[in-house]
């Protein structure tokens, strides 16, 4: 079928709206403009991300020759967890994307920002996608909370509780932070694809950072076209899997019960708080307002 992407481009896609990588499609700057990415965040994710990611990064050869061949490098990501990644030309619907997830296949985009874009793209490319989200597949601990998330998925659309299941997503596999023997670390993918928010995130005394409460944070909006106010911390992947096990029908029942949408930066007398930020940042303005002045 024929769709329309967001960047207005018309593509064909198939009935889960995978395409051809095509690889051999993408120009010599496409492939530099990745390796210049790559060796950014390469610099910047010293001392600052997981190990895990670190580790996936090296077991998958996602290096700095060119956008990874999806094929190649799935063969390498089945053999360690099972998952395979998938080209697409844009997002895809939620019933889409869940059954992806819930069958071990990552749909990632399949272009890559422009030079005008290097610091900040609100879609997700081929570089959030392989380079942020696919290293930590090769978890096999991850792996599994990433499928279990999308088997949770299906269930939450019939239940109308879409939108508190999508806090989780953006909350830790986009925006998580992980303690460590070595301090606090990276393992969202919308940071660790992210130059200025790499930094932010750990080191700016601006955004809260609150330890993982599942149902809390599943209340709780978040910011699209900034830096987060609110970082949620886990204590380990484990914690994410056993949370993610657990039977989601009395959580269900007690959300639908209860539509609280608490702000990006509340702070509740019941959360535990590792830093209380002076959301210093968001009350200038913000990024967006600054390129805007």
């Amino acid at each position: 079928m024929l769709i329309k992407t967001r960047l207005g481009r018309e593509v064909e896609v198939n009935d889960d709206y995978t395409v051809d990588q095509n690889w051999d499609a993408f120009t010599a700057e496409e492939h530099g403009r990745w390796d210049r990415l790559y060796a950014r965040q390469n610099e910047i994710l010293k001392g600052r991300s997981c190990n895990e990611f670190l580790e996936g990064i090296e077991k998958l050869e996602i290096s700095k020759s060119g956008i990874p061949n999806f094929e190649e490098m799935s063969d390498r990501l089945e053999a360690l967890t099972g998952w395979r990644v998938v080209a697409v030309p844009d997002l895809v619907p939620d019933e889409v994307f869940f059954d992806h997830l819930a069958n071990r296949r990552f749909p990632a985009g399949n272009f890559i920002r422009n030079e005008a874009q290097l610091d900040y793209l609100q879609e997700p490319d081929v570089f959030h996608d392989v380079y942020g989200h696919v290293p930590l597949l090769a978890n096999p601990v991850f792996a599994d909370y990433i499928q279990a998330y999308g088997i949770g998925g299906q269930r939450a659309k019939g239940r109308g509780v879409l939108k508190n299941l999508a806090r989780l997503y953006w909350y830790t596999v986009e925006f998580g932070l992980i303690k460590t023997p070595d301090g606090m670390r990276i393992y969202g993918a919308g940071i660790l694809s992210s130059k200025a928010e790499s930094i932010f995130s750990l080191e700016d005394n601006s955004p809260h950072r609150i330890d993982f409460d599942l149902k809390r944070l599943m209340q709780t909006d978040y910011r699209i076209d900034d830096f987060q106010q609110t970082y949620w911390v886990i204590d380990g992947f484990d914690q994410l899997l056993k949370a993610t096990y657990e039977d989601f029908g009395p959580l269900y029942d007690a959300l639908e019960a209860d539509d609280t949408a608490h702000t990006p930066d509340t702070i509740l007398p019941t959360d535990t708080v590792t830093d209380t930020g002076t959301q210093a940042y968001a009350n200038a303005g913000g990024r967006l307002a600054k390129e805007a002045s």
